[in-house]
């Protein structure tokens, strides 16, 4: 059986600390893809490329038997925090 969305969500929260994380199973429930949205004061002055391979690196041990990992956000809590403002800005229709 492959990694479960809950084993994800526990190792990046256990080694990054994040103030937001939304980890999805992409894989249609077998464990082998999951898409990440992360959080952590840890990304602060760093790159993106840093970012990534920290949340690779979180999840060394599971990336054995996890086919795919998209990380689609990996923000400081100050980039999160501008990101809402700007949506809550955005005109509704």
């Amino acid at each position: 059986m492959g990694v479960t969305k809950e084993e994800v969500d526990s190792m990046l929260t256990s080694r990054l600390n994040p103030s937001n994380l939304n980890v999805i199973d992409t894989s249609g429930g077998c464990g082998a893809s999951f898409a990440i949205e992360i959080v952590s004061e840890q990304f602060e002055g760093k790159r993106l490329l840093e970012r990534h391979h920290m949340v690779n690196a979180a999840l060394e041990n599971e990336m054995k038997e996890i086919h795919a990992v998209s990380i689609k956000k990996a923000l400081t809590p100050e980039q999160w925090k501008q990101q809402q403002d700007s949506e809550k800005s955005l005109p509704t229709s």
